[in-house]
């Protein structure tokens, strides 16, 4: 078989994972390779079980095209999505992007130089607990915090591997292709090819976690910057307050404005005897954390007033970035989100407040739908990006060969 046949079998693949339902004339256009050879490339698909032919599009007058879907059940992506704390993996059907087998384990990242082998053992344990064939699964792909420099392959902040590239030792060691990107630039994918930014071209998605990151997408497409570190927010140096943040640097915006910041303010809004209907946090900071959400959605008074205050400072920092990009959309996503339209509020009134109104007369601002799943939906679609590159690497290791019987 050709080997540019192979290409372009990848990349209709890829477009039909997004896309979902297309018709011929749609994927020659998306491909940009002529109409007979979409055909040819088309046939060959269906007749390996990759695709199949999904009834007609809607009329518009003249003849209804015939479309096309992915075969369910055919192509995998293992997605993992770490914060500093927790690590979630999953099995991602790219026909549907269902999340099958999820997990959720505990693995810290700070001061730990064994993090990457324990990531390693925690994958492979995991592989080896599927049923479903590996040659079904077209890869892993790894969402994660740090400084990652995407040219090769090395993460500044976490997972020390000796200067080396985590993503090659991963594959040597797993026999899978792995991706892996910074966790904001991973959640922004995953609004831009599956979620309410699909379609838009300027966009801001600001991940509130322990930090706080930023994925940008700029002219339809994800930015990165010129090795990926673009986005780091979380160390804007807003503030001349002496902290110390994880940067080595003083004053970033996430010393005064972070979900660990949060749990650390009501944690002394406690102790100092304010209304509250929590009692005590518990020492685990996740639990703690969701402990301190709950209470803000039932109304409890110093959670709602701390995490106003500090998306108010979030608010401002978002202002600042506005001036810079003017975004016809910003996004709330990641683990903070899970506060809802608690935190829309003062975000607006902190745009109201900072940013010339020009600016911001036809900016949107919502709440993701994905949040706590936009990390694993992006590291799925981090792997599903490579169709059409991957499949002519796959060529020497057929046994991990996407369309093989």
């Amino acid at each position: 078989m050709s080997p540019k046949i192979e290409v372009y079998k990848g990349k209709i693949l890829k477009e039909l994972c997004f896309g979902k339902r297309m018709s011929a004339s749609e994927l020659s256009l998306r491909i940009q390779r002529s109409l007979p050879v979409t055909m040819r490339v088309l046939d060959d698909l269906v007749k390996e079980g990759m695709i199949f032919e999904k009834g007609f599009a809607p009329s518009t007058g003249g003849r209804r095209p015939q479309v096309y879907a992915l075969a369910p059940e055919r192509m995998y992506a293992v997605a993992i999505a770490m914060d500093q704390l927790i690590t979630k993996i999953a099995l991602v059907d790219l026909e549907n992007f269902e999340r099958l087998n999820e997990k959720r384990i505990s693995l810290s990242l700070k001061n730990n130089p064994d993090a990457l082998k324990e990531l390693i053992s925690i994958i492979s344990t995991y592989l080896n607990e599927l049923t479903v064939p590996k040659n079904k699964i077209l890869g892993v792909g790894i969402g994660m915090p740090g400084f990652i420099d995407l040219t090769t392959g090395v993460n500044y902040s976490f997972l020390d591997n000796n200067g080396k590239s985590i993503p090659d030792r991963m594959q040597n060691e797993l026999g899978l292709p792995v991706y892996m990107d910074n966790d904001s630039s991973l959640i922004a994918l995953a609004e831009l090819k599956l979620g309410g930014s699909k379609g838009k071209n300027n966009v801001m998605v600001i991940n509130l976690s322990w930090g706080i990151g930023l994925g940008m997408i700029v002219n339809g497409s994800l930015f990165r910057g010129y090795n990926g570190f673009a986005g780091e927010f979380s160390h804007i140096p807003l503030f001349n307050n002496n902290k110390l943040c994880d940067c080595g640097k003083m004053g970033c915006l996430e010393t005064e404005a972070s979900m660990k910041v949060l749990v650390q303010r009501v944690r002394n809004g406690i102790e100092a005897g304010r209304v509250t209907t929590i009692k005590s946090l518990p020492d685990d900071i996740d639990a703690a954390f969701q402990m301190i959400i709950q209470a803000a959605l039932r109304g409890d008074q110093l959670a709602v007033e701390i995490i106003s205050e500090i998306v108010h400072i979030i608010g401002k920092g978002v202002a600042i970035l506005v001036h810079i990009m003017n975004p016809e959309e910003i996004v709330i996503s990641g683990r903070g989100a899970a506060a809802g339209r608690l935190l829309l509020p003062p975000i607006q009134q902190a745009l109201n407040r900072y940013c010339i109104p020009r600016l911001t007369a036809h900016t949107q601002l919502r709440i993701s739908e994905l949040n706590k799943f936009a990390e694993l939906y992006g590291a799925a679609a981090l792997v599903a990006e490579q169709l059409g590159k991957q499949i002519r690497n796959n060529r020497t290791n057929p046994e991990n060969y996407p369309f093989a019987a």
